[in-house]
Order: structure tokens, then sequence, then C-alpha cells
């Protein structure tokens, strides 16, 4: 029988399991600092709360317990970092021994799940999403077909990126299920604000092999600030805790989270959110009217992935106008496509025009 009450804990690498934590030290608010060998003196322009010449307190207490509050989830499910790119690089580290175990991605996808899985010497297995005219699906009976007893990790990314549209959640919560005690299902959420749909944030404690990745990078326009959070059973947070390096989020990170994460703010971010999704749906109607585009995919999230009649047109239209847009022609199944974040209300009318005087003669269909 396995040592651990989640029995999803035993895929972790032999040597994290047993590692022992860095100590860093400890700081008791009651007593001033003169243990942790930092500069007594705060530097000139140092305009955070706390001070930047001393360590940020770590585990960030108040960050977390924050976050926690943001994603409906108990304070020791959640592990916060820089971004969820090192949530990625988190699990990857913690998950998969160099030269024998390995990871499933859906190409298209985010390319950082498979540079991470490489950087640790994991081996990457990739199962295509499944393309039609209504988006990008996942193939789950290819997904399980694929995942041998190397296979410790199941990227899924929910909006998809750059496809944009969401995954089936049946068929997520399916592959937890099959999975379980296989592999661990890491689903990132990067975008699920801008989806009419929940999020899988609160059934980590339903699913013990399921880890959900958060940002405040898009819906929240934190994403100068670096803040990204793990969201796992209380056992796999623990053990990620051990890995991730001390101090791991900076004070004035921290400080401007909990500033922009508050009641007030909140309902600021709701208005944008749905603003950005109204202008989505407009940016949409126009560009399937427009002729230099073949195709518009339906899009669950901040931007949209459109395959052009000719792209390099698209995109220099795009720079005659003073904006660009991302090229995915070297994606999988994504030849000719670009992707396009949603903008301003102003910036979205300039993109169109930029598009008309590019377009053919008939630029606009009817």
């Amino acid at each position: 029988m396995s040592q651990f009450v989640n029995r999803n804990l035993s895929l972790a690498r032999p040597d994290i399991l047993t590692l022992q934590p860095y100590v860093h030290a400890v700081w008791d608010p009651a007593y001033e600092r003169m243990h942790a060998n930092e500069n007594p003196w705060r530097a000139s322009g140092d305009a955070t709360d706390a001070g930047l010449n001393r360590y940020p307190e770590s585990p960030a207490t108040a960050l977390h317990a924050r976050l926690a509050e943001l994603y409906g989830v108990s304070s020791d499910q959640v592990l916060a970092g820089r971004g969820s790119d090192e949530g990625i690089d988190l699990v990857i580290r913690s998950f998969c021994r160099a030269g024998q175990d390995s990871v499933i991605i859906c190409p298209p996808t985010f390319g950082f799940y498979k540079v991470a899985a490489k950087v640790q010497g994991a081996g990457v297995i990739e199962v295509p999403l499944l393309r039609s005219e209504q988006g990008f699906a996942l193939d789950k009976a290819a997904v399980l077909a694929a995942c041998t007893s190397s296979v410790k990790l199941v990227f899924l990314c929910t909006p998809g990126n750059p496809p944009g549209t969401a995954l089936d959640a049946d068929s997520m919560l399916s592959l937890c299920r099959e999975l379980d005690g296989r592999a661990l299902i890491v689903v990132d959420e990067a975008y699920i604000e801008f989806a009419n749909r929940p999020s899988f944030a609160n059934l980590v404690t339903q699913y013990k092999n399921l880890v959900v990745l958060r940002t405040l990078s898009k819906a929240y326009a934190l994403a100068g600030a670096r803040c990204g959070t793990i969201i796992a059973e209380a056992e796999i947070i623990s053990l990620l805790a051990r890995v991730i390096p001390p101090y791991a989020v900076p004070t004035s990170t921290v400080e401007i989270v909990l500033t922009t994460t508050d009641a007030q703010h909140r309902k600021q971010i709701e208005q944008r959110i749905a603003l950005l999704i109204a202008e989505r749906e407009r940016l949409v109607e126009q560009l399937e009217r427009c002729s230099l585009i073949r195709h518009v995919f339906p899009s669950d999230a901040n931007f949209i992935l459109v395959e052009c009649v000719d792209a390099e047109r698209v995109f220099n239209a795009a720079k005659s106008v003073g904006l660009i847009v991302r090229d995915q022609r070297s994606q999988p199944q994504c030849a000719d496509c670009l992707r396009i974040s949603v903008g301003t209300p102003e910036q979205n009318a300039r993109l169109m025009n930029g598009l008309a005087t590019y377009a053919p003669a008939a630029g606009v269909r009817a």
C-alpha cells in the first residue's frame, strides 16, 4: 500500500520525495532582523511597504490566502510562483526523471510545455488535437493509448493557445479518472476568465491527480507582475513547495497583487472582461467578412485564431497601422494561421482599417 494519502504522489521523482528542502531564515516580526544578511537600509526610490532590502515572507501567507479566495480553494491547495511558466517547470522537474519519464502535450498548444520538458531531459509525446470548423477538440482515446508507463504528466490547455477554444470538460474529467495513479492531468487555465464555463480548480479535492494552473497575467492585467498559481491536492502542493526556490515571489509582486485583487478592483476587472468579450465577438464578425481571412476559429479566450488567404499580407496589414499579431504558421495544423489578441475598441478598429487597405478591391464579403 502507498505510504501517501494521495497515491499519485508516488509518481514524483524518488529523490524529490526524500528531498530535504532549503531552510531559510525564519522571521519573527516581534524582532528586528539581523539574521538574514540583508542590507539594513532601503534603496533610494523604494516605495514598497515592506522594503525591498528585506527578503519577502516565505511562504507568502497573505498572497496564498488571497489566491485561494480568488480561486475558491483552501490555502494549502495553492502555491504561487513567477507566472504559470514557473508552475509548468516546477511540476515537470518534480515528477519527471531525465532520460526516463515523459509528458504528453496536445498540439497545437503552448510551446513552453515542450521546452520545459526538454530542459529537464524528459521525453515529449505529441497527441494532436482534432481540428474541425468548430475549432480543436481533445482526442481522448489517442491520449489514453499514448499514456505508457513512462508518462507522468498530461498537459491540457483550455481554452487552448493558440486554438482559442475550450476543451470538453467531460473528456478531461474522464482522463482524470482513467489515469488516476498513472499520470497527473495538468490543466492550464490561463484564459478561463474569458470562457463561459467553470474552472476545474474546485475539483482538485475530488480528482487527486488533477493539477490546475492559473495566472493573473491575462484577465487581471498583471502580466508584468509575474504571478501564477499551482492548484492541487494539499500533498502535491506540499511536495512542490520543497522544490520551488526560496523567496520565489518578490515583495513588489505580492504587494501589487494584494492591492489590485481586492473587492473594489475585482468589480473593475469583471467590467473589463465583459468589454473584452464584447469586443471579441464584434471583431470575429468583422474578420469573418474580410476577404483576406479564410476562416475564423471560435474563441473562448482573449484572442482569435484566423486562417488567412495570405498570412503574410495580413501580418503586413497589421504592421502598416502600427500593430503586431502573432504568426502561428509553425504550429501543427495551423498553416496560414495568425493569432490576434483582442485590443481596445480603437486598436480593433485600426486593425480592420489596415486589413481593408490591404484587401483586394472586394475587400469585405457581404
